[in-house]
């Protein structure tokens, strides 16, 4: 009857760690870890002294392993992922479990690699979600000796649920990540031939998702043949903002290239149309001009409908931010005036164009981010436009907790340029 007491009370006892395993894992964000989690409780329910989670890919092979109780010098001697050998083989190619008292007296026995440990008993599962194969688990030798349970068995196999369905969120949340990004990207444009200015544009999503929001870049050259430049960030971040982004960018480019009037002009015809028709949603947006003024000078003008300034980044010299007073967003009133900003930018001059998901983070302020950016073109502005845009995004890590678009234009000398506009589609700036 004691006997009896004892084993119902350690059979209760790793009934609970079963379920404090399972809770802890569903609450873990990160698939390494929940992983990392799993093979770790399960060899400690178990009483294994090794252990291992083997995850496939689309393919039948093995294209990550979590372990337990293996050293690294193990993983020098025989490398990091196993092979579909074996033992391990039987378990791939029959996905059921495999229960084995004498490892090396079973039929698909291979011999261990050189410097493997030496294995008596085996227990495997495969970790399976609606009849699809996303890996296995497998355990060998237990602490105290003797073979593997049917309640062993049992136990690894509640836990080889939990880590099939961790696995199949996590490609279910990589698979929408990829569309979503796919989609949004295609709402953005293809920078068009700027004659004489070499233009590079970069979008990078929020980490989180879903993978669109509002932010766009457009760069035309008018039928006037100057090239006009245009940045914005719609509010939100959804699919309803990657929609409404998407109607202001076209609506902008098709006034700005129709009308071709100063800057505050036509954000001031954006908005009133964009209250006619969609009731006015907020958004910032920055609209330039980049026309010729001398041989070696260009002059930009500019409005800004509450969006952050330019960053000019001459050939040698300070890096300034062109601050200018912002404006109010769209959305707010049509009847409410924008000024108009100009600026000389000398020839060999770069101007980046950027929303606020490149410098600002929950973790850092907004000074604090601005002031990093401009260092980091500083240092970078003697790179090719391309490969500066790249680092400026690489320098923020993985971590995106915005969207974030980047427009970046390095002017050459005007007197290589050939760009008159025909007399009948230029017009006088007023």
């Amino acid at each position: 009857m004691q006997e009896g007491l004892r084993q119902i009370q350690h059979l209760h006892g790793r009934m609970a760690r079963l379920l404090e395993a399972v809770l802890a894992i569903s609450s873990e964000l990160e698939l390494d870890a929940a992983l990392r989690t799993i093979v770790e409780v399960s060899a400690d329910l178990v009483d294994a002294q090794y252990g291992a989670l083997g995850v496939l890919n689309d393919e039948g092979e093995f294209s990550d392993l979590f372990t337990c109780g293996v050293t690294q010098e193990v993983y020098d001697a025989i490398g990091r992922l196993p092979t579909n050998h074996g033992l391990l083989a039987e378990l791939v190619e029959h996905p059921r479990p495999l229960k084995v008292e004498n490892v090396q007296a079973h039929p698909s026995f291979r011999d261990f690699p050189a410097g493997h440990p030496v294995m008596h008993t085996l227990l495997g599962t495969p970790i399976l979600v609606r009849g699809t194969v996303y890996g296995n688990m497998y355990f060998a030798d237990k602490r105290a000796g003797g073979p593997f349970t049917d309640d062993d068995e049992r136990i690894i196999a509640a836990l080889a649920s939990a880590a099939g369905v961790a696995i199949e969120n996590a490609r279910l949340y990589a698979r929408i990540r990829r569309s979503t990004e796919d989609f949004q990207r295609s709402l953005l444009p293809e920078v068009a031939d700027l004659r004489g200015v070499q233009a590079c544009a970069r979008y990078r999503p929020s980490s989180s998702v879903p993978r669109v929001g509002g932010d766009w870049y457009d760069a035309i050259m008018l039928p006037d043949g100057v090239p006009c430049l245009m940045v914005g960030d719609v509010m939100g971040h959804d699919l309803r903002s990657a929609t409404v982004m998407s109607q202001i960018s076209n609506m902008l480019r098709v006034i700005a290239y129709e009308q071709c009037e100063p800057p505050s002009r036509i954000l001031q015809r954006l908005d009133e149309v964009l209250h006619g028709l969609h009731g006015g949603p907020m958004a910032t947006v920055l609209l330039a001009r980049l026309e010729r003024h001398t041989e070696d000078e260009w002059l930009m003008r500019w409005a800004s409908a509450g969006h952050p300034p330019p960053l000019l980044v001459p050939p040698d010299g300070p890096v300034r931010y062109l601050w200018v007073d912002g404006g109010h967003p769209l959305g707010v009133t049509p009847e409410l005036s924008r000024p108009d900003y100009e600026q000389i930018v000398h020839a060999g001059s770069t101007l980046v164009f950027y929303t606020d998901g490149l410098v600002e983070d929950p973790v850092h302020g907004l000074d604090e981010g601005m002031a990093a950016l401009a260092r980091s073109v500083g240092e970078l502005r003697h790179l090719p436009v391309e490969e500066m845009c790249d680092r400026l995004l690489a320098h923020r890590g993985d971590d995106f907790t915005d969207d974030v678009a980047l427009l970046a234009l390095r002017l050459a000398d005007p007197a290589t340029m050939c760009c008159d506009a025909p007399p009948d589609l230029g017009r006088r700036l007023a």
